[in-house]
């Protein structure tokens, strides 16, 4: 059974880091001290929780984070800094911060240390988030004990929900587009002009009838969705912005 460390203080642990081409150590105490942080920790890098959607959210979160008072988003995980700094990058989590605990000093002090040699990790950390405040935990999300990697309550969205109900969320816009799409540079003009940090999925020759058809019932692009609800194309997307404006930037 695992204990909560909420009302206690973080451990005083020291994490030996690769940065760069140098080795630097970096003290828990640096990080949490007059400070407010965000935790979650994980069983490993690169395994397909983890990596789909545990450290993804978080990144994508960020923004609401730090506008809630949120100095650093810290995550913590049983690996040592080379495979982490790696990890990172193949995730473009520019927004968080990764921090190698491959000793499992900091995880077996906050009691979070399980044993999964069964799958050949050996010791890994048990997956669960804390929101620590001038290096006290203040909040801490826990996943229920039980068989597997269960995911349930460390996410990123409890989290921010927890810190405030109301916390205005970034917008998930996307583009289907096609190269040398005219109509396309317009609709992503409009995009940036309203303050709108869009993902833009670039369609293939070969696929992009197909895929258009699939997802939208229509035959061109680009095609934008905003929120989960389809716009349309670039007229259609200025026509949204018009009659929505409180939706609009």
């Amino acid at each position: 059974m695992f204990t909560s460390h909420e009302g206690k203080k973080v451990p005083s642990v020291t994490f030996p880091v690769r940065i760069g081409n140098e080795w630097k150590e970096i003290n828990s105490d640096d990080i949490f001290n007059n400070r407010t942080v965000v935790v979650f920790s994980l069983p490993g890098a690169f395994t397909p929780t983890c990596s789909s959607t545990h450290l993804p959210r978080y990144n994508e979160l960020a923004s609401a984070f730090f506008n809630e008072g949120v100095d650093e988003i810290i995550c913590i995980s049983v690996n040592d800094t080379f495979v982490m700094n790696e990890w990172a990058k193949d995730q473009e989590a520019e927004h968080i911060t990764m921090i190698p605990d491959g000793n499992g000093t900091f995880t077996e002090k906050m009691n979070m240390l399980v044993d999964k040699s069964a799958i050949g990790f050996g010791k890994r950390s048990w997956r669960y988030s804390m929101l620590v405040k001038n290096g006290t935990v203040v909040k801490q999300f826990i996943e229920p004990d039980k068989e597997g990697d269960p995911f349930e309550v460390s996410d990123a969205d409890t989290m921010l929900n927890f810190i405030n109900p109301n916390a205005k969320k970034p917008d998930q816009v996307a583009i289907l587009t096609r190269e040398g799409c005219p109509h396309c540079t317009r609709a992503k003009a409009i995009l940036k002009e309203q303050g709108y940090n869009y993902a833009e999925i670039v369609l293939p020759v070969a696929i992009r009838s197909k895929t258009v058809g699939a997802i939208t019932q229509r035959g061109t692009v680009p095609q934008v969705f905003i929120n989960g609800i389809h716009i349309g194309g670039a007229d259609e997307l200025e026509s949204w912005i018009k009659a929505n404006p409180s939706q609009a930037k």
